[in-house]
C-alpha cells in the first residue's frame, strides 16, 4: 500500500500542470456546493424562524361544529343543500385536562392556554377592529417570543393592563400610561392601561393584536374561565404534523399545525431544497467528469511506465490502486481548498452582502463535502484505474 501511494504522488508530481488544473476544478466545484447549500439552509432557517415567531407550532381547538341535519338513510341518495352551521366562539371543553394530557406528551417543548376573539378598541372618537389574546404570560413566552418583541415597556398584562402593536398605537395616538377602551363581542367593555408596545413584523398583526391577561379576556369575550385554543412548541419544528395528528386522535379536538396552515411556505422550502440538491448533484457530476478524464489521458500518457511496473512484478490490484489513490488525493485536496474558500464566500455574504439574514457554515457542511467530493474524486478514477490494470506489460511497453 505504501509503494503504490509513492507511485500515486510521482505521477502526481509528474503531471504537475494537470494535476493542479483538476485540484483548481475540484476546489470551484467544492466551494459553489459549501457556498449554495450554506446559503439556502440559511435562507431557509431565517424564513421558517420569521414565520414561526408569530405563531404556535401546534394549535389545538373545539372541533369545527357540524351542521344540525341529521344524516340520510343508508342506501338513499341525499339531493338537500345544507349549509354550513356558523361557528361561534366556543372554549375548549375541560381545558386544564388537556392542558395536563399535552404537555406530557413526547416531542411537546411547551404549551399555553390562549383565549381570542374580535374587539373593539375605542380611544376618543377613534374606533379600530381588533383581536384580542388573553394569555398566561409566563407559559406564552415559551411559545412566542412576545418579550423579544417589545419596542417599549415591558411584557406585562393583568386586570387592567395591555400590550398594543405598535401600528395599532400609532393609529390612536397611545404612548405608554395611556388609556384604552376594549368592547367585546359580548357588549361589556374595560378601560385598560398600555404598559407596552410591540412589533411582531407582521402589518397585520401589529395593527390588530391587543394582548391582555387571561382572565380580562375571557370576561370581554363572555367565556368565563374558558380557553379558546392551546398553543404548543414542539421540539423539531418538522415533527409538527406527527403531532398534531397523533393529539387529534388522542382528545377528539381540532388540531393544526403550522406545516397545514402554511401550506404554500412548506411547498417552497421543498421546491427550494430540490433546486439546492440538483444543482449540488450536477456540480459533482462535472467534477467526478473532470477528474475521469485528466486520469484517462493520464493512463495514456504513462501507458509505459505502468508497463514497466507490470513486467516488474507489480500486480493488476497495486495499478489500480495506484490511479485510486491519484484520484482520491485530488479529490481530498481540491475539497479542502475549495471548503475553505466556500466559508470564506459565506463570511464575506455575512459582513459585505445585503444583511438581510446571517448564513451559518456548518462544520458538518464542510466535512461532507471533503468527503462527497473525495468519495467522488475515488469513483471517477475507477475506469481509468480499471483500464491500467487490465494493459498487458508487454503490449505497453512497446508502446510509443
Amino acid at each position: 500500500m505504501g509503494l503504490s501511494w509513492r507511485i500515486a504522488l510521482h505521477f502526481l508530481r509528474d503531471g504537475k500542470a494537470q494535476t493542479l488544473l483538476i485540484i483548481s476544478g475540484v476546489a470551484v466545484g467544492a466551494a459553489v456546493i459549501v457556498f449554495i447549500t450554506a446559503l439556502v439552509d440559511g435562507l431557509q432557517g431565517n424564513i421558517v424562524q420569521r414565520t414561526l415567531g408569530t405563531q404556535a407550532h401546534i394549535v389545538v381547538s373545539s372541533p369545527d361544529l357540524l351542521p344540525l341535519a341529521p344524516p340520510p338513510p343508508r342506501g338513499t341518495v341525499d339531493l338537500r343543500s345544507v349549509d354550513a352551521r356558523p361557528q361561534r366562539l366556543r372554549s375548549i371543553n375541560n381545558w386544564p385536562g388537556v392542558l395536563g394530557v399535552l404537555q406530557r406528551l413526547p416531542g411537546v417543548r411547551a404549551v399555553s392556554p390562549l383565549v381570542s376573539g374580535p374587539a373593539f378598541a375605542q380611544r376618543g372618537t377613534a374606533v379600530r377592529a381588533i383581536a384580542v389574546l388573553g394569555i398566561q404570560p409566563q407559559r406564552y413566552v415559551h411559545v412566542i417570543p412576545l418579550d423579544r418583541d417589545m419596542l417599549q415597556g415591558r411584557l406585562d398584562v393583568g386586570a387592567s393592563r395591555i400590550l398594543v402593536g405598535y401600528r395599532l398605537a400609532e393609529d390612536l395616538g397611545l404612548r405608554l400610561g395611556d388609556k384604552l377602551r376594549v368592547q367585546g363581542a359580548s357588549g361589556g367593555s374595560q378601560v385598560f392601561d398600555v404598559t407596552g408596545i410591540f412589533s411582531l413584523g407582521v402589518r397585520d398583526l401589529d395593527e390588530r393584536y391587543v394582548y391582555m391577561g387571561l382572565k380580562p379576556a375571557q370576561s370581554l369575550l363572555g367565556l368565563a374561565g374558558g380557553a379558546t385554543e392551546i398553543d404548543l412548541t414542539v421540539d423539531r419544528i418538522f415533527d409538527a404534523q406527527a403531532i398534531a395528528a397523533r393529539i387529534a386522535a388522542l382528545t377528539g379536538l381540532k388540531s393544526e399545525s403550522w406545516m397545514s396552515t402554511n401550506s404554500q411556505l412548506l411547498n417552497a422550502l421543498r421546491s427550494q431544497s430540490l433546486s439546492s440538491a440538483l444543482i449540488r448533484f450536477f456540480v459533482g457530476l462535472s467534477v467526478a467528469f473532470g477528474i475521469a478524464s485528466v486520469l484517462a489521458v493520464s493512463v495514456v500518457q504513462r501507458t509505459r511506465e505502468i508497463g514497466i511496473l507490470r513486467a516488474m512484478g507489480a500486480t493488476r490490484a497495486r495499478v489500480l490502486a495506484v490511479f485510486l489513490f491519484e484520484g482520491g488525493v485530488v479529490g481530498c485536496a481540491g475539497s479542502v481548498l475549495g471548503a475553505a474558500v466556500g466559508a470564506g464566500m459565506v463570511q464575506a455574504f455575512n459582513s459585505w452582502g445585503p444583511g438581510l439574514f446571517y448564513v451559518p457554515v456548518p462544520a458538518g457542511l464542510v466535512v461532507e463535502a471533503v468527503l462527497l467530493a473525495t468519495a467522488a474524486g475515488v469513483a471517477a478514477a475507477a475506469l481509468p484505474a480499471l483500464r491500467a490494470a487490465r494493459l498487458d506489460p508487454v503490449v505497453a511497453i512497446r508502446y510509443v
